[in-house]
């Protein structure tokens, strides 16, 4: 996969030894390095004929190839979009004009072609779905199979029977359920939309679980459903963030049921003490396996342990400033009662955001510059090679050591460089706390505004600002902006661009789930139910049979495989959905 077959064809008016350099169009501010082939560097020996020279070049991303002869003098240079399984000739001549020329020898179809055949036969499955749903819900399946001049003639003559009770029509049909009061401070009694379950909520955590299996079971192997290699945004990236936002926004429900109960806070605090540290040590579980249980290279940081740490921080803060009693409202600030009546959180947070902005870009580096937020390797002409991700690499090699942090960064594969880094590291936790704290925003903007209108609205507000904020720290560019939207780093801009996304996203879901009721969340609903059980299953038994056995290494071949691995654990949460059973922490 990701490979194109050339043949480099060195013509005799070039006697000269030639040597082959090349360099990612997606490596930033690196040099052209020497292309490698096999383990061995890609040089056309001197001679007086025809050389010819077969290798595999790299096609995820355009590539500048250069030739160079002894003595490190450039011969040709030019930029090529090679694809995968196509073959070229590389023809170099002595000429005066076009010394090097790229030409076509065997093409075949698009490498995306198999992401398109996929999104056309889910939206099919989904629209016959729907459809026949449709159908059963309209009863259109009895007239078309049983006697429909029949039913519409009896019908016409004595009226269509009611077949509501009572109950349902003193209330329209619909079988309401009691109020509820409101337990978080200063919020009016909750609309009606807040008693039950929202659907949305659990969709929305039901979207980031799937995404999440698809892309760690590879996504077929395609660039943009993998992280990435350093700052910018792929599909991989979005998930992660959402679960910790909406794991804030669950918060917010949580404990107002609890506190409605009248369960003392001690006993709240224990409960978030068990949680997170069940969190940590399932995280610990999932980073051990039959090829990495050695005790002395165990990975420390992980998804599940960043889980643990922002619940406890977010949670045991929540449990302080929560109350029972509602409190006076001045009218004047009603319209944002759900930022003046937390002021206290809002300031503990905002410290939260600055130490981390601080610790980035104030804290000395061993042979590092300053506040470098860089990949380190083949970057800034390899000037800090071993200085990857500054700050936040310095402190996890100083508090878990190089051997318990992630080995294999993503910036290796287009930056190289050998210093581990890992991307679920310490600093990260405090951006993470902060993106926490948006998604409990969203919750109380749930608690304390009645209507549908006034939640979407602000929704969509604090959707704009976070997305304003993200867009001026990074230029709205990928690369050169004071502070990149980067997931290796948690950055705070791509926290807040994560929250933009967020916030229009939970928008969106509320309006078509529990407002409109539109879409009943399926199948994503049933994954969000048990969003935990499916994540340590997918980790664990990703390697197992049936949910994954060796198909041809090609792109059509392995999005097939990943897309099953994926249907499977959705199956999976079906059936535990149909049979009431759900697992959480």
């Amino acid at each position: 996969m990701d490979e194109a077959r050339i043949t480099i064809i060195a013509q005799h008016d070039v006697p000269q030894t030639l040597h082959l350099f090349s360099l990612s169009e997606a490596c930033y501010k690196c040099q052209p390095t020497q292309a490698y082939y096999r383990g061995s560097p890609v040089i056309i020996p001197a001679g007086k004929t025809d050389r010819i020279v077969k290798i595999a070049v790299n096609t995820t991303f355009p590539v500048e190839l250069y030739v160079l002869k002894a003595g490190d003098n450039t011969f040709c240079s030019k930029r090529y979009v090679l694809y995968e399984g196509w073959h070229y000739n590389y023809t170099i001549s002595g000429g005066a004009v076009e010394r090097c020329k790229m030409m076509t020898t065997l093409s075949k179809v698009t490498v995306d072609l198999p992401v398109f055949i996929a999104l056309g036969l889910m939206i099919s499955i989904a629209a016959m779905w729907y459809l026949c749903k449709w159908l059963i819900n309209k009863q259109h399946h009895y007239h078309l199979m049983c006697c429909l001049e029949t039913k519409l003639l009896i019908n016409s003559d004595l009226g269509a029977p009611k077949t509501s009770s009572n109950h349902e029509e003193s209330n329209g049909g619909i079988i309401t359920e009691p109020r509820e009061t409101c337990t978080i401070p200063s919020c009016p009694t909750p609309s009606l939309h807040a008693q039950k379950r929202l659907r949305s909520l659990d969709t929305f955590r039901g979207i980031s679980i799937v995404i999440m299996i698809f892309v760690n079971y590879g996504g077929g192997g395609y660039w943009y459903f993998k992280h990435s290699a350093w700052n910018g945004l792929t599909v991989a990236d979005l998930v992660f963030p959402w679960f910790i936002f909406i794991m804030g926004t669950s918060t917010a429900f949580s404990f107002k049921g609890q506190l409605r109960k009248a369960i003392p806070k001690w006993k709240i605090f224990l409960r978030i003490v068990r949680r997170s540290v069940t969190l940590i040590l399932l995280g610990l579980l999932v980073n051990t396996g039959p090829k990495s249980h050695d005790i002395n290279t165990m990975r420390i940081p992980g998804v599940l342990q960043r889980f643990g740490l922002v619940y406890f921080f977010i949670a045991s803060v929540h449990l302080i400033f929560a109350r029972v009693e509602d409190r006076n409202q001045n009218k004047i600030w009603a319209p944002m009662r759900d930022i003046f009546n937390f002021w206290a959180e809002w300031i503990l947070y905002l410290g939260v955001l600055i130490a981390h902005i601080c610790l980035t870009f104030l804290l000395p580096v061993p042979n590092c510059p300053t506040g470098y937020i860089g990949p380190g390797g083949l970057s800034e002409n390899s000037s800090y090679y071993n200085c990857t991700g500054g700050a936040a690499g310095y402190i996890d090699r100083i508090v878990f050591s190089v051997n318990h942090i992630y080995q294999h960064p993503t910036s290796m594969r287009i930056y190289e460089g050998d210093t581990p880094y890992d991307p679920e590291g310490l600093l990260g936790v405090l951006t993470s706390i902060f993106l926490c704290f948006l998604g409990l925003q969203a919750g109380k903007i749930i608690m304390c505004f009645q209507s549908d209108r006034h939640r979407l609205v602000r929704w969509i507000i604090w959707g704009l600002i976070t997305g304003f904020i993200a867009a001026v720290l990074c230029r709205a560019a990928q690369e050169g902006g004071w502070i990149p939207v980067n997931k290796n780093l948690w950055s705070v801009s791509y926290i807040m661009c994560m929250a933009c996304f967020a916030f229009i996203l939970l928008a969106i879901c509320y309006v078509l789930i529990d407002v409109f009721q539109l879409w009943s969340g399926a199948p994503f609903y049933y994954a969000g139910m048990n969003a935990i059980l499916l994540y340590l299953g997918h980790e664990v038994l990703n390697d197992h049979f049936p949910i994954s056995f060796h198909v041809a290494d090609n792109h059509g071949a392995q999005l097939a495989m990943d897309l099953w691995g994926t249907c499977f654990w959705v199956l999976t949460s079906c059936y535990l959905y149909h049979k009431k059973m759900f697992y959480s922490i």
